[in-house]
């Protein structure tokens, strides 16, 4: 059997295993390639690094398992970030699975951090309503959200000392993977209370809330894995989504590989039996 022959017939377990080694191990060990920090993403460092230490920022987790590999490491990088400045962080969330996985990236960064919870940081949990919860806050917060996800009363929270209704924060972010999400905040948060409001989205709806930007609606925007990872970058840390992008863009890379190559085999293949024809 010639190697022509050879490279036609390869076990196709090898092109599995060859593309889970790619995802595999840029995940446990990131490489870093360069990624250069778009404007939206600089503005929203920007608008954090500005804040005064001390100030409150509210976190509002919108988004689910489906988007958490885009919109969990830009919320995790997001809340390092404010915690490194010494900023209190209040969390909510307008979608019900947003509550553990908004609290999981808080209890990692404030480990790292060294922040406590009720100190530093709360996760007030879910309400439903979308835009008219965001309404409710703008007038009474503690009447919204009397209790935190664990059932705690807000009197009892160092953190919630002196807050009353979205005027005590200073800035407001939120991760959306839907409705509601970026809009309802723009439109009730900014348009309505004029708080400074930032978002990140999933890539795919990212286009959609590039207008804000422009009008200044929104102080900064983080789209999709990307997004997370220039700001990351910022931050000067290899994070999941450093690592996430250096899988995709090596997977990408062996899989245009393979389909050239393939390509090369068969043109090689082609030529042969066309002469052997003649």
């Amino acid at each position: 059997m010639s190697v022509i022959e050879k490279l036609r017939n390869i076990d196709r377990r090898f092109i599995f295993v060859a593309i889970a080694l790619t995802v595999i191990v840029p995940l446990l060990r990131p490489i870093g390639f360069p990624i250069a920090v778009s404007p939206s993403v600089q503005r929203l460092y920007d608008a954090i690094e500005q804040l005064p230490p001390g100030s409150k920022v509210l976190m509002s987790f919108d988004y689910d398992p489906s988007t958490m590999p885009e919109v969990y490491p830009m919320n995790l990088a997001i809340a390092q970030h404010c915690f490194s400045r010494n900023l209190k962080v209040v969390g909510i969330a307008l979608w019900p699975m947003g509550v553990s996985l908004g609290q999981q990236a808080l209890e990692t960064a404030a480990e790292e951090c060294g922040k406590l919870y009720g100190t530093d940081y709360v996760n007030l949990g879910y309400k439903t309503g979308g835009m008219v919860v965001i309404l409710a806050m703008g007038r009474d917060l503690r009447e919204t959200f009397p209790e935190d996800f664990r059932g705690t009363p807000i009197e009892q929270l160092p953190i919630m000392e002196g807050v009353r209704n979205l005027n005590s924060f200073k800035l407001v972010v939120d991760f959306s993977a839907g409705d509601p999400g970026v809009a309802a905040w723009v439109m009730i948060a900014q348009a309505r209370y004029h708080k400074k409001v930032g978002a990140g989205c999933t890539a795919v709806s990212a286009p959609a809330f590039y207008p804000y930007l422009n009008t200044g609606q929104l102080v900064g925007l983080l789209g999709g894995m990307k997004g997370a990872a220039e700001y990351e970058k910022l931050l000067q840390s290899q994070g999941p989504a450093t690592a996430g992008m250096d899988a995709q863009s090596i997977a990408h890379a062996v899989i245009i590989f393979f389909i050239l190559f393939g390509n090369l085999v068969m043109l090689i293949t082609k030529r042969k039996t066309e002469r052997r024809s003649l």
